[in-house]
């Protein structure tokens, strides 16, 4: 082949991957997908040494599925080692109000924008099977699908694709989006053209640092899961450590103060997937009705919501910690109803929310009838601390 011709093959093959790579973006949209960016595999070196300095300290708290097999994390090839191309995807899941307001209503419960509608796994994961079908059947190659459910890093391989950077809240930010992207990942055999990494915007910015009501961020870009209330709320499958309940405030499930604060979010959008918007009956529900729910209404409330996944022995330890701080007293019925409930988890809160609602001599005949009682040596020290 000449020098000629063998220019000419070339020309011809970037501009069919050119051509694969609109006709993917222009699929990707038509599923739903908000954005999308493709990266090489091995882009994340920092990110990952960044990520075994996280686990190494302990950061990461109970979360012991992120410290098996870090070789798997901090670079694709380590979970598959034939990817070639990494297709990042995101879904725009904007809230039409201001997530922060709700905290002020001290008998509603405050959700996690996120978990306010449908399970996000469960649409993202289709559409990126739909869309991962259409390349195989468009390209033959070989394909893979993740969403936060597998091995991979979704944050720093988003940057890595120009979907936006990872903020000093450690959250992806985009200049569209804000803070509300959900992320998907293909990863491919085939050899894709590259977007270049988006650079950090933060700038001096340290809004999301100073809101966090448990100070969970020892430094920019660095968290200690351990004091965060998302972890605290969900991950964490013991009693709320004593030192955090009072900053919890009426946070049920997750907490969104450092998303919210971010000023790139002048330039969110409102989402438009409906499945993902949030359910008026998860907006601002009363504590005092999600105080009632057995495990079977609790299991129909929360139908295709990411919240079923924690049960209602710690979803009621949750809503038992916003009762406590409430500061109605109305709702001390609730918690003294409670300490009759199966699960010693519940009953150790609700000690912690009457301690919080009732006058002293009143919580001192129900610790003293409680500790002849109480066989849960748990519940009997919150009875002790309590007092």
């Amino acid at each position: 082949m000449t020098t000629s011709n063998v220019d000419a093959f070339l020309n011809r093959a970037d501009t069919d991957k050119d051509r694969l790579r609109a006709a993917l973006d222009e699929q990707a949209r038509a599923l739903g997908f908000d954005c999308i960016g493709i990266t090489e595999p091995g882009t994340i070196e920092k990110a990952g040494a960044h990520f075994l300095e996280f686990i190494a300290s302990g950061g990461h708290g109970d979360m012991d599925w992120l410290a098996n097999q870090p070789e798997r994390r901090v670079d694709p090839r380590g979970l598959w080692q034939d990817v070639r191309s990494v297709i990042m995807l995101g879904v725009n899941y904007g809230p039409d109000q201001d997530p922060l307001a709700i905290l002020q209503q001290r008998t509603r419960a405050a959700i996690s924008v996120y978990a306010q509608g449908d399970d996000y796994h469960d649409l993202i994961k289709k559409r990126l099977k739909a869309l991962a079908r259409w390349l195989v059947a468009t390209a033959p190659s070989d394909v893979k699908v993740f969403v936060d459910t597998a091995a991979v890093m979704e944050k720093p391989l988003a940057q890595a694709a120009h979907l936006g950077w990872q903020g000093k809240h450690t959250n992806l930010v985009s200049r569209e989006f804000g803070s509300w992207l959900f992320l998907g990942a293909i990863y491919t055999t085939l050899d894709l053209p590259r977007d270049s990494a988006e650079i950090d915007h933060c700038g001096s910015c340290r809004a999301c640092l100073d809101i966090c009501p448990t100070a969970a961020f020892p430094a920019a870009y660095k968290l200690d899961a351990r004091r965060c209330i998302s972890y605290l709320t969900i991950e964490n499958k013991g009693p709320i450590p004593h030192e955090f309940r009072k900053a919890i405030g009426n946070r049920i499930y997750g907490c969104d103060d450092c998303l919210a604060a971010c000023p790139w979010n002048k330039f969110a959008q409102e989402g438009r997937e409906a499945k993902l918007a949030a359910r008026d009956e998860l907006r601002a529900p009363d504590l005092a009705e999600l105080s009632r729910l057995d495990d079977a209404a609790f299991r129909a409330l929360f139908t295709k919501s990411p919240v079923k996944r924690i049960g209602r022995d710690r979803f009621l330890r949750n809503v038992l910690i916003a009762i406590g701080n409430s500061g109605d007293a109305a709702l001390a019925q609730e918690a003294r109803r409670l300490l009759e409930d199966a699960s010693p988890l519940v009953r150790g809160a609700a000690v912690w929310a009457l301690g919080q609602l009732v006058e002293r001599g009143e919580f001192a005949v129900l610790q003293s009838a409680a500790l002849d009682g109480e066989s849960d040596e748990s519940v009997r020290e919150e009875w002790r601390t309590a007092s």
